[in-house]
């Protein structure tokens, strides 16, 4: 008796490569070794099949001379049929597609071909042997290569898949009948089952590889779960995926993978499954799911070992010294690039390696003046570009070296520190939970569509293309990175270009697009050339800033920093704290990508604020006033060190030194968050305020003037006035109430604050005040002497006089002047008054004057009132 048979769990592709055998086979019976999944039972009640398939159990194994497998080549896989392999006088025949396994069944016939699909093989066979099929056969071999290939999509599909597609359609394969076959309706365990699937997931970093693992349980398994991996891999974009899923005495592990990087097949073949380099399933007998678990991240440890080499891990550009250099100033050098180990170079070959302990102990002995060439180690080993990471932890164990020189050519071209490495290695253990709460996230491209808008997530992708074309690596830095992780808005877009400058890329993208986009034609470029930056200012007034990836140094504590080209991983090192040290790769192969070199995400979700390195707020004392506003903004706590280095800096009068216009543009920002009150108190805390002014204390009076300056602002706000005004002007004048008048006007000069509107807010401050005085006695009795009395000052003069009144009235006198009086004006013009017979020359002003007068103090509404008021005038002279 001839069987023909396949594996255990029986799907569409089973089914179709069993019809497609019998065409082969006339004489041999179809017979299930194992289950059915729901949906093939439910369609072969539905489908009016050629030929019966039956049950294991329907026939009697000892009867069965020839078996033909087919989509399966391992004996655990066949049930009951396993009990006859080896059997003498047996015939097997084989067709499948898989790749070979170790202790495979062999046969006497194989017919073994890496397509898509077992049933391509089979049907290619037929073609080539002029075998016809009917519409209904066409149809199921058709759903058995869609469900194989995930309708011809995977990255295992080959040609030959699509010319048994086509093979099929001439016979009349029905694609929305394939449709209807392939489509599963989930039943309700299967939903509970995928969200706590989806709940569960970690994503490992393994190798430099992310693979998501999920896990589950369920009563009864269901080879049908397999369709679970499938959502799960769609919905949440996951490139390597492996599910986990505990049936009571077995665990069944399901992958699926569309990185070319990853063989899902071949890991669980170690675990006694098989499958495709993308899709894959095992079954384990006699383990919980945690140790299923560990056994495949053991697997994936010894498999995903990335060819990682020297030039992915290293830092540059290399910072090197010449031989002939003194010892001193290497150690400047070393300092200033905050480095603890050089290259020395001579005449462009690394000629020794240098470490700051040697150079401190030489300047310690007098030696400062001497030669690096004199003391440098000689005998130091060097890498190449090329040379893989397994090969540099080797070198860096057995010698004990502090730095690698990386060498391309001969050229030195980058460095290699123990510090490199221990970020490696500490990469490539990573463990993230995704399932609950924020963690870890990679790939962002998903998230950049959702909270940017769509016309500026495509200026991004454009942006990267031009970079790709150029040669240039680009990137999304700074605050919008931290936001865009934070679910917060923010388009205040920074990009930098790594490996070439920012100034030319700026200008080629601008050309670039404003060709491309016909209603940008007053797209252009403004670039600072110190700074190696440039703006990219669209029609519309909005901005890109550009940076070439650079690093600083300070000659002396809060100066402006000195700029030299650099890495992106030294770009973001010089950055203030390490929530803000993100980008997210812009150039198409790797869009979305988020890189994270200092734990910046870690940080974002324990809410903590923390420096990079300790000299931080000395080189640059404005982050301490930066520290204290994104504490109190994002409701984060700043790190007992990262404090304590703020007293120190506050001690050492380090914020002194900085210069008057970066403080007042700090103090900008503090104003313009939302609830500066906390930030002000938390700098008096820390003994900053003092800095601003010697004279500016906070207490509980100014406190409660700031908060009352808030709230007159936001009624402001709510008046929607097409009157734009600085709002920080009126929180400087709150901040500044106990500075005399020649006090403010020095602070004013010290900040360099400029713009004669400005200057006039902060120089009426003190006539303001009596002003204000005169409103609270109530001595301003009329709409216009209220008028009179407000009309000098600017806006922000006038909601300060209402943040400082804690008078009702006087509040609401002067919210009266804001909303009504100070827009009154006359509905008569000059030229109406002299028609009406009013004398040319001043009288003309005086009359205006007296029609104010009159309306302000609701005498007069209408124009025939003011006509009338006028010919009243007239007639009495």
């Amino acid at each position: 008796m001839q069987v023909i048979t396949s594996h255990t769990n029986a799907d569409f592709d089973t089914l179709a490569s069993m019809m497609a055998a019998k065409r082969l086979y006339p004489a041999a019976r179809l017979v299930w070794a194992g289950s059915l999944e729901r949906a093939l039972g439910t369609a072969l009640e539905s489908l009016e099949l050629p030929h019966r398939v039956e049950r294991v159990t329907d026939i009697e194994l000892d009867a069965v001379d020839m078996l033909i497998l087919v989509d399966v080549r391992h004996a655990s896989r066949i049930g009951p049929f396993a009990g006859i392999i080896g059997r003498k006088g047996l015939d097997i025949h084989i067709y499948d597609h898989h790749p070979e396994i170790p202790d495979a069944i062999h046969g006497s016939l194989e017919v073994i071909e890496p397509y898509g699909s077992t049933t391509t093989l089979l049907t290619m066979l037929l073609k080539e042997r002029g075998i016809e099929l009917a519409p209904v056969e066409a149809t199921v071999m058709m759903a058995g290569i869609y469900e194989d290939t995930g309708h011809l999509s995977y990255r295992s599909t080959t040609v030959a898949d699509y010319e048994a597609s086509a093979f099929l359609l001439s016979f009349g394969a029905d694609l929305s009948r394939v449709s209807e076959l392939l489509k599963h309706e989930l039943s309700p365990d299967e939903v509970a089952l995928l969200n706590s699937l989806l709940q569960s997931r970690v994503v490992y970093t393994v190798g430099g590889v992310e693979v998501s693992v999920v896990e589950g349980s369920l009563d009864e398994y269901s080879g049908e779960i397999a369709s679970l991996a499938e959502k799960i891999a769609q919905m949440g974009g996951v490139r390597n995926l492996f599910m986990v899923v505990d049936s009571g005495d077995r665990v069944h592990v399901v992958a699926r993978s569309s990185e070319s990087s990853v063989d899902v097949g071949a890991v669980l073949r170690e675990l006694g499954g098989g499958g495709h380099a993308g899709a894959a399933s095992a079954t384990i007998k006699g383990v919980t799911v945690i140790e299923a678990r560990e056994r495949l991240l053991a697997l994936l440890k010894e498999r995903l070992v990335p060819a990682r080499r020297a030039e992915e891990i290293m830092s540059y550009p290399p910072i090197s010294t010449g031989p002939d250099t003194t010892l001193s100033a290497v150690m400047l050098t070393m300092r200033r690039y905050n480095v603890n180990a050089m290259p020395v170079v001579d005449e462009g070959k690394i000629a020794g390696v240098v470490t700051r302990q040697v150079v401190d102990k030489a300047i310690y002995h007098g030696l400062g003046s001497a030669e690096v060439g004199e003391y440098m180690t000689t005998e130091c080993d060097t890498v190449d570009v090329a040379t893989t990471v397994d090969e540099i932890r080797k070198r860096t164990v057995s010698h004990g070296a502090r730095l690698l020189p990386v060498e391309q050519e001969g050229k030195l071209v980058g460095v290699i520190t123990r510090t490199d490495l221990l970020k490696l290695l500490q990469e490539e253990l990573s463990v993230t939970p995704v399932g609950r709460g924020a963690g870890k996230i990679r790939r962002v491209e998903g998230l950049l569509g959702e909270k940017l808008p769509e016309w500026l997530f495509e200026v991004l992708k454009e942006a990267g293309v031009v970079a790709e074309r150029m040669g240039f690596k680009l990137y999304l830095v700074g605050g919008v990175v931290r936001d865009l992780l934070l679910r917060r808005e923010n388009l205040d877009i920074d990009i930098v270009v790594e490996g070439g400058d920012g100034i030319e890329f700026a200008n080629e993208f601008a050309s670039e697009y404003a060709r491309g986009h016909e209603g940008e034609k007053g797209l252009h470029v403004r670039a600072h050339s110190r700074f190696k930056t440039a703006v990219v200012i669209f029609p519309d007034g909005f901005k890109i800033d550009v940076a070439t990836a650079r690093l600083e140094y300070y000659d002396k504590p809060g100066s402006l920093p000195t700029i030299e080209q650099s890495s992106l991983k030294l770009d973001l090192y010089r950055r203030d704290f390490i929530i803000n040290t993100l980008a997210i790769s812009l150039n198409p192969p790797v869009f979305g990508r988020l890189i994270d070199f200092f734990g910046a995400q870690r940080d974002l979700k324990d809410g903590r604020i923390r420096v990079l390195h300790n000299l931080s707020f000395v080189e640059d004392p404005t982050r301490v006033i930066r520290a204290v506003r994104f504490s109190e903004k994002f409701g984060f706590k700043i790190d007992k060190h990262t404090v304590k280095l703020i007293k120190s800096a506050a001690r050492s009068g380090l914020i002194g030194n900085v210069s008057g216009i970066r403080l007042f543009d700090e103090l900008k920002h503090l104003f313009a968050e939302e609830a500066p009150v906390r930030a002000l108190s938390r700098l008096q805390e820390l003994g900053v305020l003092g800095f601003i002014h010697p004279s500016i204390a906070w207490d509980a009076p100014l406190e409660a003037l700031f908060e009352r300056a808030r709230d007159s602002l936001a009624w402001y706000r709510l008046l929607y006035r097409d009157e734009g005004i600085e709002e920080w002007l009126v929180y400087l004048l709150a901040l500044s109430v106990s500075l005399s008048e020649s006090e403010l006007s020095a602070l004013a000069e010290e900040l360099n604050i400029a713009g004669r509107r400005r200057l006039e807010v902060l120089g009426r401050r003190d006539a303001a005040k009596r002003a204000l005085g005169r409103i609270e006695t109530g001595t301003v009795g009329t709409g216009s002497a209220l008028w009179a009395l407000c009309r000098p000052f600017p806006t922000e003069t006038l909601l300060y006089m209402m943040a400082c009144t804690e008078s009702d009235e006087a509040r609401e006198a002067l919210s009266h002047f804001i909303t009504r009086l100070g827009d009154e004006t006359t509905l008569l013009k000059g030229t109406d008054l002299l028609e009406m017979g009013v004398a040319e020359g001043p009288e003309v002003g005086q009359v205006l004057a007296s029609i104010l007068s009159e309306r302000l103090d609701g005498k007069i509404e209408t124009l025939q009132e003011e006509r009338e008021f006028v010919l009243e005038k007239v007639h009495k002279k």
